[in-house]
């Protein structure tokens, strides 16, 4: 969870963007677990890059790539939107791993399992965003609502595309 949902005062100015600090307080809550989602799916993402071995080889080594790369400059954005909020994001190891809905594998699974892992850990990225967004949507809070549409949009897109591979 957020470390706070009180408005950030460190400039000694209130944040007066038209969402109350409890609404702001609540987006950056649902916002903390997109961003831990998001940094999970993005490390084993990059973990299966690093460890993917097979026929599928290239294809899959490359297609991780893409993604992971994409997932990591999604980061900054959700990162950067809880912080116009007002809240601490998160940014350990332990945060993310109390906040994410994304269980990482124990070992390094075969290559078809990491396609498997990585469309299950897509929805779940997807599904939290979706969860969020309806509470900025109700909070009348527009750039949230758009952050959040772009992510669902990216990682319904790479599931489906990863899923597409298991057919």
């Amino acid at each position: 969870m957020a470390k706070s949902s009180k408005a950030d005062n460190t400039a000694g100015t209130r944040i007066n963007i038209g969402i109350s600090d409890k609404d702001r307080g609540a987006i950056s809550a649902e916002l903390s677990k997109v961003l831990a989602d998001s940094y999970t799916l993005y490390l084993m993402t990059h973990n299966f890059h690093w460890n993917v071995t097979g026929p599928l080889f290239n294809t899959l080594h490359l297609m991780f790539m893409t993604q992971y790369t994409e997932e990591w400059n999604a980061l900054d954005d959700i990162a950067e939107r809880i912080r116009a909020l007002g809240v601490h994001a998160p940014g350990t190891y332990r945060e993310f791993a109390k906040l994410s809905s994304i269980s990482e594998p124990q070992n390094v699974p075969d290559a078809l399992e990491m396609v498997r892992l990585l469309v299950k850990g897509n929805e779940a990225v997807s599904k939290t965003a979706r969860a969020a967004f309806s509470i900025a949507d109700d909070a009348n809070d527009q750039p949230t609502a758009d952050l959040l549409t772009q992510r669902m949009d990216i990682h319904e897109k790479n599931a489906w595309m990863l899923r597409s591979l298991l057919e």
